[in-house]
Order: structure tokens, then C-alpha cells, then sequence
């Protein structure tokens, strides 16, 4: 287990992952994990992880996959089977080397298909319940249309240099992500099968103009789940709940998360090692 400062890199598979730790170590509180979306990083969840440590009481862990914000860049072009790489290699190491001990996955986009992946294929008890924002379990017609006019932008107006901000490889960080899901075989891409095999309560929130993913995506989950859903519609926002409409996603994630770790002691380290 790493000793985790409030920010630095962790080794795993050989890249150097960025993150950054808010609030108590895993050996002292419950974790949530927070996994960005397709474009993200560290910096782009800006404060929205300090006010969910604040409103939880919860450590937060937040990192960078490879490709994206200062982590090692990601070997291109990505395979199609991406996320289950990320879900399903690279995750579980993550968890090992900062001493996971309880808490939730949270994650946005990609990083919400990635929780998903994760709670459907590996039985872990640590994890108590997964947060999905703007989750994609299949791919739709508009969404792919949505990325490729982010590709167009990508050429045309100072997107790049928007992201530029946030990636020391800007161009690695985009391509790694536009790029596979431009590919014709992403189109059979579809994660629905793994809904069906979590067994923690789920919350979903989607912004009510999304343009990445319809309610299909939140109908799937009700009717491939056994395990409990609830979800939270977030008006006015699109893909990014969490910047958009900070405050009411906030508050439904931190509600969220306080049922079941505080009100129903799931995360209670103390009673486990009891």
C-alpha cells in the first residue's frame, strides 16, 4: 500500500498516474473513488471533489488515466474494449496501492461505464455502491453524432486549446478518446449484460439535455438491474452535471452517498474490523 500524500503519482502497470487525496486516508474513512469522463482528469472535477468530501465525510480519491491530465501518455490508437482494459486491469491495482478499504465508485461518462464494468465482473465487497453520471451502457445514434461534432470543433475552434489547459498531451488525451468511438466496430459496443450482475444500489444522474446519452440509458438500467436504481434528472444541464448544475448534484450525490455509509454504517471501518 502506497502512503498517500495529498497529491503526487502512483506506478501502476509501469505509467504514472496523477491523483490528488482530499480528507482522511482509506485506513481512516470510507473512499469515494471518482473516475472522469472521456476528456477528463484530475483538474476538471475543480472543487465539486472537495465539496463532496466536506458533505460526506468521506475520503476522495481523484487520478488520471493514462492519456489524460499529467499521467503517461496512452498508447494509440485505443482498442474498442478500452473501458473493460481500464475497468478490469488497471482498476483493481489502483484500489490495491491506495489501500481501498470501503467506499463507493464514482464516475462520469467513460468513468461511469468503467464503475459499471467493474461492479458487473468483480465481486468486491469494499465497494458499497456505485454513482453513474452521464453514464453510456450502449452506444446511440445521436451520441455518436455528438462526437463526431466534437471532432469537427476539435479542428475549428479553440477546443483544443480549452483542453490544453487541463492535458500535458492534448492530442493523445482527445484522439484516445474521439477516435474509438468514431470507429465503426464501436458501434456493437454494450455493457447492458453487466447491469445485471451488481449487486449494490446504484444512482444515476443525468443531465436533462444530455447529448451523449438518452433516458434509454437510465431504462436500461431499470430493466437489467437487480439491484436497487434511483436516479436523478438534473435540469438545465447536459453532460456535465457536476459543472453545470453543481449544487443539485451535489446534493444528490451527497445524499447518495450518506444513506449508505453513514445512515446504514456500510462504510463503517470500525464496525467491519469488529
Amino acid at each position: 500500500m502506497t502512503s498517500l500524500s495529498d497529491e503526487g503519482f502512483l506506478d501502476i502497470s509501469g505509467q504514472a498516474l496523477e491523483y490528488r487525496m482530499i480528507g482522511p486516508r482509506p485506513h481512516e474513512a470510507p473512499t469515494l473513488v471518482l473516475l472522469h469522463d472521456g476528456l477528463g482528469c484530475v483538474a476538471t472535477w475543480g472543487d465539486f471533489a472537495d465539496k463532496l468530501a466536506r458533505e460526506t465525510g468521506a475520503g476522495v480519491f481523484v487520478y488520471s488515466r493514462a492519456g489524460y491530465g499529467r499521467s503517461s501518455p496512452a498508447a494509440l490508437p485505443r482498442p474498442v474494449s478500452y473501458m473493460h482494459d481500464e475497468a478490469l486491469s488497471v482498476l483493481p491495482k489502483l484500489l490495491t496501492a491506495i489501500g481501498f478499504r470501503r467506499g463507493l465508485l464514482i464516475g462520469h461518462g467513460d468513468g461511469a461505464s468503467i464503475a459499471t464494468i467493474y461492479g458487473g465482473n468483480v465481486e468486491d465487497h469494499r465497494v458499497r455502491g456505485l454513482v453513474l453520471m452521464a453514464p453510456h451502457f450502449f452506444t446511440e445514434d445521436a451520441g455518436i453524432a455528438a462526437v463526431a461534432a466534437a471532432a469537427a470543433a476539435y479542428t475549428t475552434t479553440d477546443l483544443r486549446d480549452r483542453l490544453a489547459r487541463y492535458h500535458a498531451d492534448v492530442d493523445n488525451a482527445f484522439r484516445g478518446w474521439n477516435d474509438v468511438w468514431l470507429d465503426p466496430a464501436f458501434r456493437k459496443w454494450d455493457i447492458t449484460e453487466e447491469l445485471a450482475y451488481i449487486r449494490v444500489p446504484i444512482l444515476i444522474v443525468q443531465g436533462e439535455a444530455d447529448p451523449y446519452g438518452s433516458a434509454r440509458q437510465i431504462e436500461a438500467a431499470r430493466e437489467e438491474c437487480y439491484c436497487p436504481v434511483e436516479v436523478a434528472v438534473v435540469p438545465g444541464a447536459k453532460d456535465s452535471p457536476q459543472r453545470e448544475a453543481p449544487e443539485r448534484t451535489l446534493g444528490a450525490i451527497a445524499g447518495f452517498v450518506n444513506r449508505l455509509l453513514r445512515d446504514h454504517h456500510e462504510g463503517d471501518l470500525a464496525a467491519h474490523a469488529a
